[in-house]
């Protein structure tokens, strides 16, 4: 049993940015894929980044260049930079561990969440 625990959300104006950090044992590193997903209220959940176990980066198409995810293995966080916010990225974001669809945002485990809002 994994439980991530995101913090980083909040509100922001289109063109901020946020870092969102997901902590997780650091004996979950590098066993397992981890990334983001978010869920927007009435819409499905969609895959945001992945890093897989042999470092390998997938984004959503979505993200085109805005958004970066990496880790820091020896504190056990993944994080999520957020550049160029834009109202459409408003959601709840999840940090994942064990990829089972990343894109269609299904792992394993996943947290709580943390709020993402933007503002026009």
């Amino acid at each position: 049993q994994v439980q991530p625990v995101e913090s980083g959300g909040g509100s922001v104006q289109t063109g901020g940015s946020l870092r969102l950090s997901c902590v997780v044992p650091q004996s979950t590193y590098p066993r397992f894929c981890m990334g983001w997903f978010r869920q927007a209220p009435g819409k499905e959940r969609e895959g945001v980044a992945t890093l897989d176990r042999d470092g390998d980066i997938r984004y959503g198409d979505f993200v085109k260049g805005r958004f970066t995810i990496s880790r820091d293995n020896t504190k056990g966080v993944l994080y999520l930079q957020m550049n160029s916010l834009k109202p459409d990225d408003t959601g709840m974001y999840y940090c994942g561990v064990d990829c089972i669809n990343s894109m269609r945002g299904a792992y394993s485990w996943q947290g709580q969440g943390t709020q993402v809002t933007v503002s026009s």
